[in-house]
């Protein structure tokens, strides 16, 4: 098989920025192209809920790689250009301003979008989402102090906005579906903690409410309803209940699709030529986990981005790391790895009142995952216990005068 020429990446975020420069650091010399939808440079988008809503970090601050970086790499760069349809047969992509472009080898990294929340309303004025750069200034304009904000879902983008606004002064209700926030990711134990937490800031917090519809006046939304009756006035209200895959490129192609663009280890789809990562790809067999998942996080992406530019390049694939998250709220750094689900014991380390201890997880005697705050070198060494597969007694877990790293000593 002939050596590519073309590489084209569709996706303007980190994964995309990534892999266009690992192809280069890999030794590919051809014609590289990256062709984003939004205007801006591929930026960071963990911080649009935290420091560039708050106003503490302008745009420049979020880009992921500059200008330079591009242009010394001799990567093409077309933003605010949207990829219509993939032609596989002649490997030719319709661009939305009518031209075609062709490529050898195609990554997507197209990530996701909002997932809206579908009740009589919704398309009211003051109704918003956060996933963009343009999503976070059009809010910007409301964040001010006295002004009632609703923030429909409990997740970590609804609470981390959630503390940037009850800081600023506003009057802001959480709403949850579920029992308890974080209730998909996390023990009960640290979702009562976060709930504490917010609750002390100022923050009103109601789990069990499903949201049935939005109450506007002069076409602006006013009031919040749920299928229990209760009601919650808003001046504007932010929607953060999870993130839809962009698989409808992928779907019209004729590749396999399933919550994701499925993907084998080296981030290759169902045809040979195209592969996927980031937030819009789903491992067929995760080289950690061992399962099929799909990971909505920049370690992942940026993981997938090695193992695509790796595979294209003949390489071989890059060992799977354990998966890890993190979340800012407050003066709380919360950091995460491995996943939670399926897990039987739970073990704390510290006290949850002292905003310092670690949430352990554990499946017949396996330590699968670890929820750390403000404890970054306990996250650490629980990086390094999950991601080795060390067996712990729970009692040495818990135990906070047994160093971590002691632990992983002992294992070596």
């Amino acid at each position: 098989m002939d050596a590519p020429s073309k590489i084209v990446i569709i996706g303007g975020g980190q994964a995309g920025a990534e892999a266009a420069t690992l192809l280069r650091q890999n030794g590919f010399e051809g014609r590289v192209s990256l062709i984003g939808e939004e205007d801006a440079l591929p930026y960071m988008r963990p911080p649009l809920s935290k420091g560039f809503l708050a106003g503490e970090v302008g745009r420049e601050a979020l880009i992921y790689k500059n200008a330079t970086v591009y242009g010394k790499a001799r990567i093409e760069l077309r933003l605010g250009v949207r990829v219509e349809e993939i032609g596989r047969r002649d490997k030719t992509l319709l661009l939305n301003d009518g031209n075609e472009a062709g490529y050898d080898k195609l990554i997507l990294a197209i990530g996701g979008r909002a997932r809206p929340l579908l009740v009589p309303g919704a398309n009211l004025r003051n109704i918003f989402y956060l996933r963009t750069i343009a999503d976070v200034e059009a809010l910007q304009p409301h964040m001010v102090s006295g002004r009632r904000l609703v923030i429909v879902g409990g997740g970590y983008v609804g609470l981390e906005a959630a503390a940037v606004a009850v800081k600023r002064g506003l009057d802001v209700t959480v709403l949850e579906s579920a029992p308890r926030v974080l209730a998909r990711v996390t023990a009960p134990a640290l979702s009562q903690f976060y709930e504490d937490t917010h609750r002390k800031a100022g923050v009103a917090i109601r789990t069990g409410e499903m949201v049935s519809a939005f109450a506007g006046k002069n076409g602006e939304v006013a009031a919040v309803l749920c299928g229990n009756g209760s009601s919650f006035a808003a001046d504007f209200v932010l929607i953060g209940i999870g993130l839809v895959p962009n698989t409808e490129l992928a779907e019209r192609a004729g590749l396999i699709v399933d919550d994701g663009i499925v993907v084998d280890a080296a981030s290759r789809s169902s045809d040979p030529d195209i592969y996927a990562i980031g937030d819009c790809a789903m491992h067929s067999n995760h080289g950690f986990l061992l399962r099929k998942i799909r990971l909505e996080s920049v370690p992942n992406a940026l993981d997938q981005a090695r193992a695509a530019a790796a595979a294209i390049m003949g390489r071989p694939t890059p060992k799977a790391s354990v998966p890890w998250f993190w979340s800012d709220q407050y003066d709380l750094k919360l950091q995460m790895v491995g996943i939670s689900e399926g897990h039987d014991d739970v073990v704390i380390r510290g006290e949850t009142q002292t905003s310092s201890f670690v949430v352990f997880y554990l499946k017949a005697g396996q330590l699968i995952g670890a929820d750390a705050v403000n404890r970054p070198g306990d996250f650490m060494a629980a990086k390094r216990l999950v991601g080795d597969r060390i067996k712990v007694s729970p009692a040495r877990l818990a135990d906070d005068n047994v160093s971590l790293k002691l632990l992983i000593q002992a294992a070596a």
